[in-house]
């Protein structure tokens, strides 16, 4: 059983009880046709909406890669007779994309960022749904004795070692956003550590290419932990740092504003925090790794 597992068993069950009561302005537009689009989607006008129903969901790569959405979407499309595309970038671009009114709702993992989409009117209100943990990962052997340090210690030493390779998202994703939290706790500007030299890689992509890109460089890497473990089977890295406050992932869904289909916006914010699909969101992957992914959390405000 991973370290961090118990790390976070304490405040796994306090939250839980606690549930159970209660950009990038240049982002391409986003093609009809597709129920997938990479970073890297095409550059055609959006077309105009099929008369059918379909309901756009922006979604980060963690909740992409973990295979959650796979298994949520067809529920929801049989349950409600609707079309759901599911559309995964980073939280920075799904955000730019509610803000343009290319889709519904949006599932990310950035709180400042989606009380400022509510705060400037692109969604309706911020609903955490479920939340992990976020990790420091890298070699099994730890060249840089990152073990047993905190976020900002282990930033410290990353900084300053000059040996050891640190691979970012680099993408403006949550992830990306919660590493800059990081280093900015360890007292450094991110412009700063982003450019002191060879030893920090940034990788432009998803949380799942990051991890595989960090295991081909025998590098460290910040992962939240339902990604880490869907694809730990096929890495050689390890959990090193896995405390801290600064740690915490919370992913919230949030209908957005300008939708075409307001009824059935609201009715996707409802279907993830219902009773059953918060029971199936605990559940998820355990039979298969071991360890829950995720942790309902539907009525708490985190």
């Amino acid at each position: 059983m991973l370290r961090y597992v118990y790390a976070g068993m304490l405040i796994a069950a306090v939250l839980s009880i606690a549930c159970a009561g209660q950009s990038d302005p240049s982002a391409e537009s986003i093609p009809e046709q597709i129920t997938e689009i990479s970073e890297d989607a095409g550059s055609e006008p959006v077309p105009p909406r099929e008369s059918a129903i379909r309901l756009r969901v922006a979604t980060t790569t963690s909740l992409y890669d973990t295979g959650l959405w796979s298994y949520l979407e067809p529920m929801f499309e049989d349950e409600y007779s609707v079309e759901l595309d599911v559309l995964y970038a980073g939280t920075g671009k799904a955000l730019e994309w509610g803000r343009r009114g290319d889709v519904d709702v949006i599932t990310v993992h950035s709180r400042s960022r989606e009380e400022q989409f509510v705060e400037e009117g692109y969604g309706l209100a911020r609903v955490p749904f479920a939340y992990n943990y976020f990790l420091i990962v890298g070699p099994p052997d730890d060249p840089a004795g990152l073990a047993e340090m905190t976020p900002d210690e282990a930033a410290a030493t990353l900084m300053n070692s000059g040996e050891a390779v640190f691979v970012s998202r680099g993408d403006d994703s949550g992830t990306h956003g919660k590493e800059k939290a990081i280093w900015a706790a360890a007292g450094y500007e991110y412009e700063d550590v982003r450019t002191s030299g060879d030893w920090y890689v940034e990788g432009g992509s998803g949380m799942g290419p990051t991890l595989v890109m960090a295991n081909e460089m025998n590098a460290y890497t910040l992962s939240d932990m339902g990604t880490f473990i869907a694809y730990k089977s096929d890495l050689n890295l390890e959990p090193v740092v896995d405390q801290g406050d600064v740690l915490l992932n919370v992913y919230s869904v949030l209908q957005v504003t300008s939708t075409r289909n307001p009824e059935m916006a609201a009715n996707l914010v409802e279907f993830l925090t219902s009773e059953t699909v918060q029971e199936l969101i605990g559940n998820y992957g355990v039979n298969e790794y071991g360890i829950q992914l995720f942790t309902p959390c539907a009525g708490l405000d985190m």
